[in-house]
């Protein structure tokens, strides 16, 4: 966890329902503040390399990049910051790949009620988290 009280988070994400149901997640905890919302990738990396977020919660689906590539490029400036993918890709190679590149968790959406603040926990505590549907059970142990 970070030294401060507060861990500053970006949250991207283009489905605008979807980034409100992440904020108002993240505001029942007063730990978490949100810095920055953004909606496409490349946004998403100049945002992060100019306020260094110590948390990224990025899908994979973005306009001008995806967020994979966003993510490769934010740990290039910024490897201090913790990325965990909230995506509608279920798929174990966009998982393996997400978790690959350096992501510390990744949330499916379909279970991101049960799973986001659960899966900020675990990567604030230091641990990888990857949402279980039993396919995929045991993934982040091999990384």
């Amino acid at each position: 966890m970070a030294a401060a009280s507060s861990i500053r988070v970006m949250v991207v994400e283009d489905f605008q329902p979807f980034r409100r149901f992440v904020t108002s997640k993240l505001e029942q905890r007063p730990e978490l503040q949100v810095v920055c919302e953004v909606s496409d990738g490349l946004q998403a990396v100049e945002k992060a390399e100019e306020l260094k977020p110590d948390l990224v919660l990025l899908d994979i689906g973005l306009p001008t990049i995806t967020g994979i590539e966003a993510a490769q490029r934010i740990l290039g400036f910024a490897p201090g910051s913790k990325i965990i993918f909230a995506t509608q890709e279920t798929s174990p190679e966009f998982v393996e790949e997400a978790m690959r590149l350096g992501a510390w968790g990744y949330v499916f959406k379909k279970y991101a009620k049960r799973d986001l603040l659960l899966a900020i926990d675990a990567v604030l505590s230091g641990e990888r988290f990857v949402s279980s549907n039993g396919v995929h059970r045991g993934l982040s142990d091999t990384l």
